[in-house]
């Protein structure tokens, strides 16, 4: 599944799953660009990780939910490594309440980066993927977008969203032999679980028929697979990463 010579541009890559899919891509001889709103010095050490291996990386700045700072960070990408081959919209924020409390700020915070940010990103490079030779668009949803979760109707609603979206995109991409696919991952061990109260994470494990969280790894390499020529005939599709948890 060499990646070698191809232009992949990661968001939200400094930590977590993005971290984990950028250095996978790496491993396989990608262009890596790693992208990073705030996490500076660990989007750096992503890089580096890169650089070691056989493939290239470099950091980009941009707060996806701001359309500029998109259009900036895809011409340093273009600068560096030439057009995108690769996006894959990562990039998600949670702020968690109950529905009754939640504000139209908390709701339109997230949607502005879970939804507006994959817009910003996809419209930027959507004419570089189209043009590819197999383009690839992976959008990361969750399987929270899939059956709901308590306290988070604005994150539930825009990982869903990502459903419709994608396969919208890929009707539309299909005609030059580019693909958009959508990976939903279950329960990941990332910052985001550990800061879940362990009883929570009691009752969420009661429910994942393989008995156990996923590792980031279990999710970036079916996104390398994705990104791979040899996923060439599939698109639209959701890929469900979650341990056998029914939706």
């Amino acid at each position: 599944m060499s990646l070698d010579g191809r232009t992949c541009l990661v968001t939200g890559a400094s930590k977590g799953i993005g971290r984990g899919i950028a250095e996978e891509l790496g491993s396989e001889g990608a262009n890596v660009v790693v992208n990073y709103r705030s996490s500076e010095s660990a989007a750096y050490e992503v890089r580096d990780v890169i650089d070691e291996g056989p493939g290239e990386a470099i950091v980009a700045q941009a707060d996806v939910s701001n359309f500029e700072e998109v259009q900036s960070m895809c011409q340093t990408s273009r600068a560096a490594f030439g057009s995108v081959d690769v996006l894959v919209n990562n990039a998600g924020i949670t702020v968690d309440k109950k529905f009754e409390n939640m504000t139209r700020e908390d709701w339109e915070r997230v949607v502005d980066v879970n939804l507006g940010g994959v817009y910003n990103c996809t419209k930027t490079c959507f004419e570089d993927i189209r043009s590819a030779e197999e383009g690839r668009l992976i959008n990361i949803s969750s399987v929270v977008g899939q059956q709901g979760n308590y306290g988070q109707a604005n994150y539930a609603t825009t990982k869903s969203g990502l459903f419709g979206f994608t396969r919208t995109v890929a009707l539309e991409l299909a005609s030059e032999g580019s693909t958009a696919n959508c990976v939903a991952p279950g329960f990941v061990k990332t910052d985001m679980l550990a800061e879940v109260p362990d009883r929570v994470k009691e009752g969420i494990l009661e429910r994942i028929p393989l008995d156990r969280f996923a590792e980031v790894e279990d999710i970036s390499g079916i996104v390398r697979f994705v990104a791979s020529e040899e996923s060439s005939y599939m698109t639209g599709q959701i890929l469900g990463v979650n341990g056998g948890m029914e939706w």
